[in-house]
């Protein structure tokens, strides 16, 4: 079957069933065309609340449909692939990170939405990589442990007087960016601009000219004359 009679299958079940299919930017570009609506994991999971279908396919790894859910509880979330996980997620679990909060008596614990819903049950507020900074800062607490993205945590620690505990973890992609890379895409494309996203190194961060969630990226590619 070639990917235009699964595509044109799919859709056709998708209109049986009355259901929605929404996929995150990461996924492969078969999957894209063929999706309602495309975005990152937060901005999906809150299209989802505004959705009168009850059937949602989350095209996307395990802790978006988690999100999904608990955003809409009375929607019914499918997942196509169940074993769809993120490493970074999984670098931390509920009982990990109550061990880690031990050390740190009277800090608050943000967790980035990179985790999974056991996972942030065990931490005072979640973030995003867009509001990670503000969210750390509308917090009464001077130490704050950063869950579970240690390069966010290290961006997020340059623009607040805040203490940052990191937890060690980190998406293994985003890890392999350093600065060297944004060095080279600046000699190969002299007139281009450089957007890092926080999980990147640090190095690479401070290296870009903009820092900005897969959200922020999608918006100023769109805008930018360059």
């Amino acid at each position: 079957m070639t990917n235009e009679e699964k595509q044109t299958e799919i859709l056709k079940l998708k209109k049986e069933l009355n259901a929605v299919i929404i996929a995150h930017n990461y996924q492969i570009p078969e999957i894209q065309d063929i999706s309602d609506f495309l975005g990152d994991s937060l901005e999906l999971s809150k299209k989802v609340t505004k959705l009168d279908n009850k059937n949602i396919f989350f095209c996307g790894v395990k802790f978006m449909a988690e999100t999904a859910k608990i955003l809409s509880p009375e929607k019914h979330i499918y997942i196509p692939e169940i074993e769809a996980g993120c490493r970074m997620a999984d670098m931390v679990s509920a009982k990990s990170l109550r061990e880690f909060k031990k050390k740190y008596p009277g800090a608050k614990t943000v967790c980035y939405v990179n985790t999974t819903a056991e996972t942030k049950t065990e931490c005072d507020i979640c973030c995003t990589s867009a509001n990670a900074v503000d969210i750390v800062n509308s917090l009464d607490a001077n130490t704050i442990l950063f869950v579970p993205d240690s390069n966010l945590a290290s961006y997020v620690q340059t623009k607040t007087l805040k203490k940052i505990i990191p937890y060690p973890g980190y998406c293994y992609v985003h890890n392999l960016i350093k600065k060297d890379d944004v060095e080279m895409a600046r000699v190969l494309h002299p007139d281009a601009i450089v957007i890092v996203h926080p999980e990147a190194k640090l190095e690479a961060s401070l290296a870009a000219d903009y820092v900005l969630s897969t959200g922020g990226m999608v918006k100023i590619a769109k805008e930018t004359n360059k």
